[in-house]
């Protein structure tokens, strides 16, 4: 599949192998191997940059996850979750002068002193996450994947997380792709693209802006449609144009 083109994700039903609990399963249930694909996304038309930060939400089991790792392997992102990390403490991990990495820290919620100077094996599986987040937001050159990023976090954590991430990346010039089953970080987070996942193949997209100019850096999948707008009204931290009114400051 080459860039710019929609993206189509779809799986084969059934197991990959088929062994004597799986045909008993197949039979205990009617399944006789005819039935079609279960499918992601089809044609999915989606225009993201690498500085962008795009949001994916949706229910579990809603296939935002692999519309992400789709989207991150056009942009060649890196996610997070794999990055091995160093053995040292908190405030020696990062680069830059140690201001600098302690707002880093702090942002991605990690600002008591006694855990700045733990090791990431020493932290909370919450605690590593979030560390995981200020590591690749201040050694990454490119995009970052974060995947159920608040999910370990109290709702109003999550939110401050996400607020703080945003502020972050753009400082950074990094885009972030983020998935979450929750909704109520969206407007903190301020996404540029938010993906939402709702089952089945059906996703909508909303764009924070109307970009009227590419670049040589975009990376289109498919294409960025929009009303010629005359004003903006906000969708839960999300600006979408209107066909009347004035622009919006």
């Amino acid at each position: 599949m080459q860039n710019g083109k929609p993206i189509t994700i779809r799986y084969p039903f059934g197991a990959a192998r088929r062994s004597l609990a799986v045909g008993e399963v197949a039979d205990l249930f009617g399944l006789d191997g005819s039935e079609a694909d279960h499918v992601v996304a089809e044609n999915l038309e989606l225009d993201a940059r690498p500085t962008d930060v795009v949001l994916f939400t949706g229910p579990s089991g809603s296939g935002k996850s692999s519309v992400m790792r789709e989207v991150a392997r056009r942009l060649g992102a890196d996610d997070a979750g794999s990055l091995a990390l160093p053995a040292v403490p908190l405030v020696e991990a990062l680069p830059g002068a140690v201001e600098d990495r302690l707002g880093t820290l702090a942002g991605c919620g990690l600002s008591e002193a006694r855990l700045l100077l733990r090791t990431p094996a020493e932290l909370s599986e919450g605690q590593r996450y979030r560390f995981r987040m200020a590591y690749a937001l201040a050694m990454a050159r490119g995009p970052i994947v974060l995947d159920e990023f608040t999910a370990a976090l109290d709702r109003t954590l999550a939110q401050v997380v996400a607020f703080n991430l945003r502020k972050l990346a753009t400082r950074a010039g990094i885009g972030v792709l983020a998935a979450t089953t929750h909704e109520d970080i969206a407007a903190d987070l301020n996404p540029d693209v938010r993906v939402r996942c709702r089952g089945e193949g059906a996703i909508d997209v909303e764009y924070r802006t109307v970009k009227k100019k590419r670049s040589a850096s975009t990376m289109s999948f498919g294409s960025r449609t929009a009303p010629d707008p005359t004003g903006r009204t906000s969708l839960g931290g999300i600006t979408a144009a209107t066909a009347s009114g004035s622009p919006a400051a």
